[in-house]
């Protein structure tokens, strides 16, 4: 329905086949014929603007979650991922998962893990990345729903459990990008002034720099190959 040339943010969608067709009607359309849709701005750069593009496509799916640790899409268990994609079909970052509280991490084990919750069902969204396109002319790709292997996830969980014991030990500022083949830990805040709390190695709280979790560009890459041989 629309008003005035805007759109209504649709409902939640009650099933995944629905979730996908609404994902599959977005393919081909450019960010700004999206933004245009559902009465948004589109930024000039995504320097100062990097979660436009999730924040769009979650508008124009019905995502529920917010910023909750929860799937986006609640109601059915699954997470939304978009993923920048260069003119070499491969993807041009890594993909943020989800932020690390940095205290609790000793106390949780994989299962009961955000990460293993977010990547249990994925929605990939696919989208124009290169930097020499101006943002409202990129477009959206073909989306694919994906779940782990059980090698996915055993080589998630190897790194996601070496990750967190290093950060359950204390030492969070050791961790380096090049930690985990698969799962590496990033920072992640708006600036280099934002701070959470952490612990260190004596149990010490301090100020630490917020960290989130990442799938490295070459792990979703194959999921690419692998939904879209070429």
């Amino acid at each position: 329905m629309d008003l005035g040339g805007v759109a209504l943010r649709p409902g939640p969608p009650e099933s995944e086949s629905v979730l996908l067709a609404r994902a599959e009607e977005l393919s081909g359309l450019s960010l700004a014929r999206v933004a245009e849709r559902y009465g948004r701005a589109v930024p000039p750069d995504l320097r100062r603007a990097k979660g436009f593009v999730g924040s769009l496509l979650e508008h124009a799916l019905g995502a529920t979650a917010s910023s909750r640790a929860a799937p986006d899409f609640e109601a059915l268990g699954i997470e939304l991922k978009s993923l920048p994609i260069g003119k070499d079909g491969t993807p041009c970052e890594s993909t943020f998962v989800c932020t690390i509280d940095l205290v609790r991490i000793a106390d949780v084990e994989w299962q009961a893990s955000l990460v293993k919750r977010k990547l249990s069902r994925v929605l990939f969204v696919p989208v124009e990345g290169d930097r020499a396109l101006s943002v409202g002319a990129r477009r959206v790709g073909t989306p694919f729903v994906w779940s782990p292997s059980a090698e996915d996830e055993a080589a998630l969980r190897f790194d996601w459990e070496e990750l967190a014991g290093i950060i359950g030990r204390g030492d969070a500022e050791g961790i380096t990008g090049h930690l985990g083949r698969h799962l590496q830990v990033r920072p992640k805040a708006k600036d280099a002034s934002a701070r959470r709390r952490g612990v260190d190695a004596d149990g010490m709280p301090y100020a630490a720099l917020p960290r989130g979790f990442y799938l490295r560009a070459s792990f979703t890459g194959k999921l690419l190959l692998e939904h879209f041989p070429r």
